[in-house]
Formats: structure tokens, C-alpha cells, sequence
């Protein structure tokens, strides 16, 4: 039940709950983020969404066996989001702060054995303020949103009084750390062993490393006499002879590593298991992360928990999923964000090669500002904790390869409130990055601390407002987004190449980079126009182009230690209004609900994956505006080719990137089947795959050309079927609309004498040309057009001769504008008309292109 209140009588067996809902967990109540088209049949949608934030109250009522009697109980959670309050029988079990790590409480004391034992846990997921229930409780910020609920299992586990410990933060209170020399392999375990008896005891621990057919091929035996209710720590080592080492995905060998404690009659008190890998990882500025000392390029994706429908509260199944779909496309490697993710994802990581990065949810602010001195402090010391529980719960995984301290908490007095300070103060995170570095330098020496920033370098940003945060931890990520949210995609290069030379012996590596991608949203030419990257016009082909010219930077680059795109599935924020979809961010490779791989997935699976694979990009673009266009395909075959309408289109086309291009293909009226055929494959050679699409051209648009300048998606006209900007060299895309800021629409152009705003709103500026193939004849071309000032004057030429000359406008006293058209026949001779047009002052402009042909 959602409900700040929590019940008289609750505690009771006999409680009737009226009002609660039978729920199985893991569970949550939140339903965050919805899609407002509907290519595919989806779960959410703005009638049943839920974003609610607050407390929910869950109860159970169960039995314990009477054989329980003389041992310790304990409740163990995977994760309660955000703080968890436990009462076992009306007696208080405790209270865990953090959304994502593990947590017990030894409930021994409150249980009735032979009798119903109620459990009570208040999840409050409350947004975080300075004054809130979960103030000191990261995160308290960040681009995702926080579910509530008991998301992840809940287990009652049964212990001897003497144990392998229990209260080591979630952890299995065995730790093992490999050395490889040779063949060789040296594993140390460091295993704490805890008594609850009343007296001292003599106790074997029984350390086993088996293979994975089950031989044991190194144990250690020793006696321990154990001192009453403390913890003994026990080391370890055990050297395996021709060991098997894990290799990443080439071969993803694991061990068994048993620790069990027997009583002086050798009876089992307590056993527990661990699958390790025996492995070594090393990063290095020159030579990049090598696994075994062997090089290995780590190629990935950031990732999310959540999935439509089911929010946080995924199953180890939908998990798996997850992971095939990425590991399909090509992936070796995960990171994890932006918090600690379960263990069914680190077993899968484990048994399948993958390697991993581990953060905690320190992102973008660590603090309220000045005057919350005591809370900020409490903000510190819940970092600490909830590292200390990631790096405890996931030490023995090998599949973890850095441990993450940070995510963009670099924004500093570039925007002082969304790190919750006040405008001119400039908030310094090095002193809890220095601690946190330090805090896993002690925890785990064998693995490197790493951070994510995001604004050294960024051209739009003042840098004398950025905190430098590139070389506190062992190794740097950096999250940039060229192309997107400033500058053109190559200006990746050269910010990279600054961060290396300024530090040259410190490993970086591109943690976050990316575009949004609607994909019910398409562009006839991704660079028509201006791409909303926090608004809705986020087309499918400029999330293609993003990817396809950062990978182009980032595949040259050496020194990279690894490379994480952003991000492999949509997911919940309610920062956000973009694309075809509210509530969503939309830089998934995969949607929300995993129906669609957006074209950008085929372009990595092709560069990245061995597997044979082709794939027609656009293809969900279907009514087509144009008879004439590019046709790209996605194929990691040596030998591609293209059929339209059972028809060999010759031309051979330009495959850089594993990306084929076929320029000019012409269409017919109607139905028009693609198919695309690959062979030559490096892991197949006798394979041969395809792949289809049908695209639609109407009637109207054979030997016609509507054109929407300046527009990377068209207006929707009742007059005519708009195409987006293309066939243009030259000039600028512009608007008569300004922006309305983060997440919220732009402030529209006032433009009379016409009821089509939106067509006429955007144009191209400055001097340049069109190219329109067509068959030869007469044609009637009109032009569409709002002067965006009152001074420009320009002429138009339709193959060198005049067609329009001297034309002017004017803007408004008011600030609004007046569109006007102007029209003319050309006769069309050598199969393409070219119209050019030249500015005598100012600029040239055009919102909107039509050419028809004159019956």
C-alpha cells in the first residue's frame, strides 16, 4: 500500500488490511515513461503511468519450521528502493539507506517459532531534498528515475551460531584475489569467520577450489579456535597448477571456491560457495585494459535496470535477455550505471566473458549547498557506505573490472543548480572523489578506481567554471556528446586528443556518447536541419549519423581503454520530452519495451559482431516523400548488393564502416520491395544472408519535389506530401522559433498569410543550390518563403538563367512575419533541374520547395 501512514494493529496476525493489493515480489509500484506512437503494442501509456514518489508499505505474514530452533535467522534483501524500514512482529529489524546494494538483518530474537511472524517493510523512494526523509541518501540527482518498491527477491536464510559472516555488508564473507604466474595461478581468500556462542569453540575451515567438472584441484585445511561473538579472518592460498584462466569471452572459464566450517566432530556448520575466474586485469595509458596480459579492445554500452512495465522489479530472465540482445549486437563489455546493478547480472557477465564496470549512485550532485553542512556530511558517509557494499557484494565476481566512483560531478559553477548550489557558488567535489579513491584503495587493491565526467573540454562551457576531475581515480571516462548536444561529431577528436595530451599517463576511456533516436520519427537527409536534442525532432537517421562519425573517431584511437556507448535500452526519466515518447530518454540502441533495435544497433553489429548479418536502415521509414534517395545498408560481408523491385542496382556502392551506400536510387509509383543480399562473411564464408523492406512512393510524387527547407523532419501539409530538407548544397539550416529550453517546446514564430506555421517556420539561409533529378519537361516551381529580416535580397536561377530575381521581404514592427510565394515554369532537358540561389544582400532564404510538372 502506498501510504505514509502505517496502520494500528499491522503487526497483528489477525490485521485486515483494507484498501493493500496482493503483490508478488520483487515489485514496484511505479509505472515512469510512455511512447505517443504505436509501432509496437506497449504496456505503458498516459493513462496508467505512475511516477509517484513516497513510501510504501508492504506486509507478510509467514511460519519458520520448528527444526529452526537453536539457529539464527536472518532476512536478506537484494534491494529496497529507497531507505527500508523492517519490523519482524512489531519489534524493529532495522533500517538499510540505498537503493541497489544487499542487505541482512538477523531477525534471530524477533521470530515466533511454531507461530505466524508478520514482516512489515516501509519502501520510501521520497525525492531527495535537504528537509526530505531520504536527504542523505544517494542519489540525489541524475538523468533516471529512482522506482520504488522491494524490487529485487527477499530470502529467510538459516545460519549456525557459527557462520561465515553475515553482517560483512551484504557481502558472502569470502573474498579471493588471484595471481598468475606462468601456467600458475595463486588464489587468496580472505574468509571471516563469525561465532555467536556464548563460549569459545574449536572449529576445521575447509577451504576447496574445484573445476568446473567438479574436481577439487587445491584445499586447505586448518583449525581455528573461534572467541565468542567475534569475527575471525582467516588467509588463505591455494596454488592450481595448469590452470584454466578466464578469458573474457574467448573463453569464460570459472572455478568453485567452497569455504566450510566444521564442528570438532566434523559435523557442516556452515558452506559457502563462490564461482571465481583466475584472471589478472591491467590498464594502462599506452597499452590500453589486457586481460591475462594479453590487449583487449572493450567495446560496449551503458546499461539500465529498468524495462516497461516492470520498472526496476526485472526478473533474472529479463535480465538475461538484456544481456543477449547487447551480446548479439557485438558487445564485450557493460557498464554498469548509474548504481550497483544485482547479482544475476554479474553471474551472467561471469559465465559469458563479459567485463564490467561497477558505480555507485554518485551522479552529478553530492550536496544542497553552504548551509546543509550536517546533511552533507551524511551524503559523504552514504557514498562510502553504499561503495563499501558494491565492492564487498561483487568482489569475487571477475567479470568486475574497475569500481566506479562517480558519474558528472563535474558540472561544478557551469550549472550550479543542478549540483543544488546557488548561482555564483562553485561547488569543489575533489575533497569526497580524493575519499572515495582512497575508500577503494583499501577495499580491493587489486582492481583500478575509475570516474565518469563530462564538461572537461566541452566547447560551450566556460572551463575556468569546471572542477578537473581527469586524473584523480586510476583511470578517467569521459561522457561526450559531439553531434548532440554541442558541436559536429568529428569535434570528438580533437577534445580527446587534448584530454591524452594533458594527460598522457592517465587512461581514458569514453564512457558515455550518443544520439536520440524516435524511431517512428524520420529525415530524408539527417543534416536538412537541427536536431532537437532535449525536444521532439530526433529522427532515426541523425541517431545513425551520430553513431556512425563518433565510432569513426573513437575506432582511430588507441589510446582508449574502452569505449561505452549511451545507452543500450531506452529508459524512465521524468526530465524528459522528447522524441516519440514522454518521460523516456531516448539514446537506447533498443526501445523501452525491447520490440524495436533501432538502425544504429545493426550499424554496431555489423562492426562489432562476427556473426553474418545485413540490414536496409530506414526501414520503418515507408510512405516515402522522394522517388529519388540514398538506400544505406549495415553488412559486415565482403560482398553486398542491392535488388529494387527484382532489379540489380549496379552502381557499386561506397562500404565504408561496414556501411554501404547506394546513391540516387530511383522508385516507382507504389509498392517498392528492397532487398539486400550479403556473402563473403570472415566467420561464414559459404553464408549468404537478406533482408527486405517495402517501401511506398504515392503517384503524386513521381516527378515531383516537395521540400521542406531547413527542416530535418517535414511539416505535415494538407496540400502536399513534404519531404525534409535534401538535395541542397550549401546555406544553413535555420527557424523563425526559439528554443524553449530543457524539455520544454520552442516559442513559435507568429507568420501570417498562411495557416501552415510549421512548414514555413524553418528555411535554408545564405547561398545555395538545389539538384532535383527528373525526366525531362515542363515543370511549375514554386517557392515558399518568410523574410527573416527585412534587408536580405537574392535572386533564384534555374540552370543558369533567371527565374526569380530581387526578392525581398520584411519582418514585422510587431516581430511577427508574413510568408509570401512566388512562381514560375522551367523546362526540365538534360534529366535533373538545378535552382541556385544568390544573395545580393544578406542572405537568400527558402521555407518550403515545390516542383510539379505542368500538364
Amino acid at each position: 500500500m502506498f501510504t505514509d501512514e502505517i496502520p494500528a494493529g499491522i503487526h497483528a496476525p489477525s490485521f485486515n488490511w483494507i484498501g493493500a493489493e496482493n503483490v508478488a515480489v520483487p515489485h514496484s509500484w511505479n509505472r515512469v515513461g510512455y511512447y505517443l506512437e504505436n509501432q509496437s503494442a506497449h504496456i505503458h501509456n498516459a493513462d496508467n503511468i505512475n511516477n509517484a514518489q513516497g513510501k510504501g508499505l508492504y506486509r507478510k505474514v509467514f511460519n519458520v519450521p520448528a527444526q529452526t530452533e537453536n539457529k539464527r535467522l536472518w532476512l536478506e534483501f537484494d534491494a529496497v528502493s529507497r531507505v527500508a524500514n523492517v519490523w519482524v512482529n512489531g519489534k524493529f529489524a532495522g533500517e538499510h539507506r540505498g537503493s541497489f546494494n544487499r542487505f541482512r538483518f538477523d531477525i534471530t530474537d524477533l521470530i515466533n517459532v511454531g507461530r505466524p511472524n508478520v514482516l512489515v517493510v516501509q519502501a520510501d523512494n521520497s525525492k531527495p531534498t535537504a528537509d526530505s526523509t531520504t536527504a542523505d541518501t544517494l542519489p540525489i540527482a541524475g538523468d533516471f528515475f529512482v522506482h520504488g518498491g522491494i524490487y529485487r527477491p527477499v530470502r529467510l536464510i538459516t545460519t549456525s551460531n557459527i557462520h561465515v559472516d553475515m553482517k560483512d555488508f551484504g557481502g558472502p564473507g569470502v573474498y579471493a584475489t588471484t595471481a598468475v604466474e606462468g601456467d600458475k595461478a595463486v588464489v587468496s581468500i580472505k574468509s571471516r569467520i563469525t561465532s555467536n556462542e556464548g563460549e569459545a569453540e574449536n572449529v576445521t575451515l575447509l577451504t576447496q577450489l574445484a573445476d568446473d567438472t567438479g574436481k577439487v584441484v587445491a584445499k586447505d585445511v586448518r583449525d581455528i579456535l573461534l572467541q565468542p561473538d567475534e569475527t575471525e579472518i582467516t588467509d588463505v592460498s591455494l596454488s592450481v597448477s595448469s590452470s584454466q584462466l578466464w578469458q573474457g569471452i574467448d573463453n569464460p572459464y570459472l572455478y568453485t571456491l567452497a569455504v566450510s566450517i566444521l564442528d570438532s566432530n566434523d559435523n557442516l556448520l556452515d558452506t559457502v560457495k563462490q564461482n571465481i575466474g583466475l584472471r589478472t586485469i591491467e590498464i594502462s595509458a599506452d597499452k590500453g585494459l589486457t586481460l591475462n596480459g594479453q590487449p583487449l579492445e572493450l567495446r560496449g554500452v551503458g546499461y539500465h535496470q529498468d524495462r516497461e512495465g516492470k520498472g526496476w522489479a526485472v526478473s533474472a530472465e529479463e535480465i538475461e535477455e538484456d544481456v543477449q540482445l547487447l551480446m548479439n549486437m557485438g558487445v564485450n563489455t557493460i557498464r554498469l550505471a548509474h548504481y550497483p546493478h544485482g547479482q544475476p547480472v554479474h553471474d551472467l557477465a561471469d559465465k559469458l566473458g563479459l567485463l564490467l564496470w561497477d558505480e555507485i549512485p554518485l551522479v552529478s550532485a553530492w550536496r544542497y549547498g553552504e548551509e546543509h553542512e550536517a546533511v552533507n556530511t551524511a551524503l559523504a558517509d552514504n557514498a562510502s557506505l553504499q561503495l563499501t557494499e558494491m565492492v564487498k557484494q561483487n568482489f569475487n565476481h571477475p567479470s568486475v573490472a574497475v569500481w566506479g566512483i562517480a558519474n558528472e560531478v563535474d558540472f561544478g559553477a557551469v550549472a550550479p543548480m543542478f549540483v543544488q548550489s546557488s548561482p555564483g557558488s562553485n561547488p569543489d567535489p575533489l575533497p569526497i572523489l580524493n575519499r572515495l579513491k582512497a575508500e577503494v584503495a583499501q577495499l580491493d587493491p587489486t582492481r583500478n578506481s575509475t570516474l565518469a565526467n563530462c564538461c572537461a573540454g566541452v566547447p560551450t562551457w566556460d572551463q575556468s567554471k569546471v572542477p578537473n576531475t581527469s586524473a584523480i581515480t586510476n583511470t578517467t571516462g569521459a561522457n561526450r556528446y559531439f553531434g548532440w548536444y554541442y558541436g559536429e561529431p568529428s569535434g570528438l577528436a580533437k577534445n580527446l586528443d587534448a584530454l591524452h595530451k594533458q594527460y598522457p599517463e592517465q587512461p581514458l576511456a569514453v564512457t558515455e556518447y550518443g544520439a536520440g533516436g524516435a524511431p517512428s520519427f524520420h529525415s530524408d537527409n539527417a543534416l536538412g536541419g537541427p536536431v532537437a536534442a532535449t525536444g521532439r525532432n530526433q529522427p532515426e537517421e541523425y541517431m545513425s549519423y551520430v553513431h556512425e562519425e563518433n565510432w569513426r573517431v573513437l575506432s582511430a584511437r588507441d589510446y582508449l581503454w574502452a569505449n561505452w556507448i549511451w545507452n543500450g535500452f531506452d529508459f524512465a526519466t521524468t526530465t524528459r520530452r522528447e522524441g516519440d515518447s514522454q518521460d523516456i530518454n531516448t539514446k537506447g540502441l533498443i526501445t523501452y519495451d525491447r520490440a524495436i533495435k533501432k538502425d544504429a544497433y545493426y550499424f554496431y553489429q555489423a562492426n562489432w559482431s562476427a556473426n553474418p548479418m545485413v540490414h536496409i536502415a530506414s526501414r520503418r521509414y515507408k510512405e516515402r516523400a522522394y522517388q529519388t534517395t540514398d538506400i544505406k545498408v549495415y553488412s559486415n560481408g565482403k560482398q553486398v548488393e542491392l535488388l529494387v523491385n527484382d532489379r540489380k542496382v549496379n552502381e557499386a556502392p561506397d562500404c565504408d564502416q561496414n556501411t554501404c551506400v547506394w546513391q540516387g536510387v530511383r522508385l516507382v509509383a507504389g509498392n517498392n520491395e528492397l532487398v539486400a543480399r550479403a556473402s563473403g562473411f570472415a566467420s561464414a564464408p559459404s553464408d549468404r544472408v537478406e533482408d527486405s523492406v517495402m517501401w511506398h512512393l504515392n503517384e503524386s510524387q513521381i516527378n515531383a519535389y516537395y521540400i521542406d527547407a531547413g527542416a530535418i523532419m517535414s511539416a505535415d501539409s494538407p496540400k502536399a506530401h513534404f519531404g525534409s530538407d535534401d538535395f541542397f548544397t550549401g546555406g544553413k539550416a535555420m527557424s523563425l522559433d526559439k528554443p524553449g529550453g530543457w524539455g520544454r517546446p520552442p516559442v513559435k514564430a507568429v507568420i501570417g498569410n498562411t495557416q501552415e506555421q510549421a512548414l514555413h517556420t524553418t528555411y535554408r539561409a545564405g547561398e545555395f543550390s538545389y539538384h532535383l533529378p527528373l525526366d525531362n519537361g515542363q515543370y511549375k516551381v514554386t517557392l515558399s518563403l518568410v523574410a527573416p529580416d527585412s534587408k536580405s535580397r537574392f535572386n533564384v536561377f534555374a540552370e543558369g538563367s533567371a527565374l526569380f530575381e530581387n526578392i525581398s521581404g520584411k519582418q514585422n514592427a510587431d516581430g511577427s512575419f508574413t510568408a509570401f510565394t512566388v512562381a514560375e515554369n522551367v523546362n526540365v532537358s538534360d534529366g535533373s533541374l538545378e535552382l541556385s540561389f544568390k544573395p545580393s544582400v544578406g542572405e537568400a532564404y527558402v521555407s518550403a520547395i515545390s516542383v510539379i510538372p505542368v500538364k
